[in-house]
């Protein structure tokens, strides 16, 4: 394990700008590849380290929420695919941009379900590439930052990680789908009648 780690470094030092840009490019395809955002996000770390892993993923995701503008304006049938994946998660519920901003964070929740909400929240495209750029930026860190310390644990504890992380998903896929009301987390208020 010593000698692939030390290995990584100077592959990615010989790649030159050609690595850089084959990562910025993985973020792109990551939707074809069904890869989440994590994954990528903590290779980047684990690769290029916390600071260049995390700029190549704010230049990823941004680049990804940019398409997805894109590809919504070109296909109409793409946004209805995405508008019904919405309305399946959350059922017609609105959500506010903090609260877009908070679900981004989430490893699991769909990227492109909230790019749409913020296509929607926002009046034109300049508005939405400044709310998907602010909202990637944390993510990037904290998702980064898991590869960078995964590349300085020693090899035995890197083996105990990747498997209680393979026992969770393992035990989530097992067991099969929770529906949880939307009210459990957030209650209505009370309207200015009562």
């Amino acid at each position: 394990m010593e000698e692939f780690n030390v290995a990584i470094p100077h592959i990615i030092e010989e790649a030159g700008w050609l690595a850089p840009v084959l990562f910025i490019i993985v973020h792109l395809i990551r939707p074809l590849l069904f890869l989440p955002v994590i994954v990528v996000c903590i290779a980047g770390g684990y690769l290029f380290g916390f600071v260049h892993g995390t700029i190549y993923s704010i230049i990823g995701l941004s680049l990804m929420s940019l398409c997805f503008y894109k590809l919504v304006d070109i296909f109409p049938s793409f946004r209805a695919r995405v508008t019904k994946l919405k309305a399946k998660f959350f059922k017609g519920r609105s959500l506010t941009l903090g609260q877009v901003m908070i679900l981004r964070l989430m490893p699991f929740v769909h990227f492109h379900l909230l790019s749409l909400y913020l296509m929607e929240m926002t009046s034109n495209f300049k508005e939405y590439m400044r709310y998907s750029i602010g909202g990637v930026i944390l993510p990037a860190i904290v998702f980064t930052s898991f590869g960078q310390v995964i590349t300085e644990m020693p090899l035995y504890i890197s083996v105990i990680f990747f498997g209680m992380l393979a026992a969770f998903f393992s035990y989530l896929g097992k067991r099969g789908t929770q529906t949880y009301k939307w009210d459990k987390f957030f209650p209505r208020r009370a309207t200015s009648s009562e």
